[in-house]
């Protein structure tokens, strides 16, 4: 059987979800039935750079530094031409494409090759890890990115969303129909975290770890933090920031005015995920928008609770309402897998981080669920198969 190729496109390799889940697809499909290359964009100036996790897998991304974040009608243009010409030098069987900006420019491209190749067709996949239809952008602007994802969902064979929630969304706002979405979960390289020790301090440590963006809304983190403070001033509790963004100013000095800047370490950008997952008891998350967030796939595999606002795909991770806990005073929810707070709700967030550092034998109990549950669900051996075998039911359609 001829082999095919795969042209896979990606905004710019940040640290993150989609730029692990584009990498880990270009090495880890079937040699055998797969030949897949990497494009990519070029990150901002504020985000943390993987192309380290491409090189070292000998992957060599073909660059293309107009395709970028940022809406630049020139840029777009350029990268769209570039993009154009590199689909119709490999002549690839299947562009898939992965984010927004490339989802859009990288789809454009395919579908104009199709127009003027009837003869050589490529079949467009593309992944929405999340999406920019809620806490982006204004009405206005997420009504016309809504009409050219429906334009774009014409042209490709099947959309993936990373959870059933993301899945769900993306119905509701008239994306696409059901048919055409499948839903496959992130696969991740877990085995580095399966043996991460529960930590033995009596000081507990509370991490957040993520972009600092509006977005990620590390200010709900620091004020659920300064309420802990103020209700609690004896606890003992440290707390860490870990990343960087274009944020890291204003939320150090939003730190200091809350009074609370000694008690919070921000870390910036760590290597070392083991170290930082090692340190840590409790793994939090304050997004106001999310797909399926690697850090608390990963903290769950680390055997860490999480406590996290109630969107995207966070609630697929975190199971159903636990009926055998207490009732407990404030304005969240306890899981199987963790603990579930509403967007925004700084007060709530706080109550649930209080709540669960103080039930040890909860905290171990959702840590070892989280395990089990990580590792059967979001492997990197899983995707695999789960894309191939979707590319090939696509071909044989």
């Amino acid at each position: 059987m001829k082999k095919k190729k795969v042209l896979r496109i990606i905004a710019r390799l940040n640290i993150g979800g989609p730029a692990i889940h584009a990498v880990l697809l270009t090495e880890g499909l079937d040699k055998s039935k797969f030949d897949s290359v990497l494009v990519c964009g070029k990150i901002g100036k504020f985000e943390g750079d993987m192309a380290y996790y491409a090189l070292d897998r000998n992957i060599r991304p073909i660059f293309i530094p107009e395709l970028k974040r940022e809406i630049d009608f020139f840029s777009d243009i350029n990268a769209f031409r570039k993009i154009y010409y590199i689909i119709k030098t490999e002549c690839p069987d299947i562009v898939h494409t992965h984010t927004a900006k490339a989802g859009a420019v990288g789809r454009l491209a395919a579908i104009a090759y199709n127009f003027l190749h009837p003869f050589q067709q490529t079949k467009i996949f593309h992944t929405f890890h999340g999406h920019i239809f809620d806490g982006y952008f204004g009405r206005f602007k997420t009504g016309i990115f809504i009409l050219i994802e429906q334009f774009l969902a014409l042209f490709t064979c099947k959309i993936i969303a990373v959870s059933e929630s993301i899945k769900k969304e993306l119905i509701s706002f008239g994306v696409s129909g059901q048919n055409k979405i499948e839903v496959i979960p992130l696969g991740l390289e877990l085995d580095k975290f399966l043996n991460i020790p529960e930590r033995s301090e009596d000081i507990l440590n509370i991490g957040i770890i993520g972009r600092l963006v509006p977005i990620k809304n590390h200010y709900l983190f620091l004020a659920a933090v300064a309420k802990i403070i103020s209700d609690n001033p004896g606890i003992q509790m440290r707390f860490k920031i870990i990343g960087d963004g274009e944020l890291r100013n204003d939320l150090e000095r939003y730190a200091t005015n809350l009074g609370i800047r000694e008690r919070v370490e921000f870390l910036g950008w760590q290597r070392s995920l083991v170290k930082v997952y090692s340190n840590l008891d409790i793994v939090a998350l304050t997004s106001i928008n999310e797909g399926t967030p690697v850090s608390l796939i990963e903290a769950m595999a680390s055997g860490k609770v999480v406590v996290s606002t109630n969107v995207g795909g966070v609630s697929d991770l975190l199971g159903n309402p636990v009926d055998s806990v207490d009732k407990v005073k404030g304005n969240f929810k306890i899981l199987e897998r963790g603990i579930i707070v509403d967007s925004m709700d700084s007060l709530s967030f706080s109550g649930a981080l209080i709540f669960i550092s103080k039930n040890s034998d909860l905290r171990k109990r959702m840590g070892m669920l989280g395990r089990d549950f990580a590792v059967k669900n979001f492997t990197s051996d899983r995707l695999m198969r789960d894309i191939e075998n979707l590319y090939m039911k696509v071909e044989n359609g």
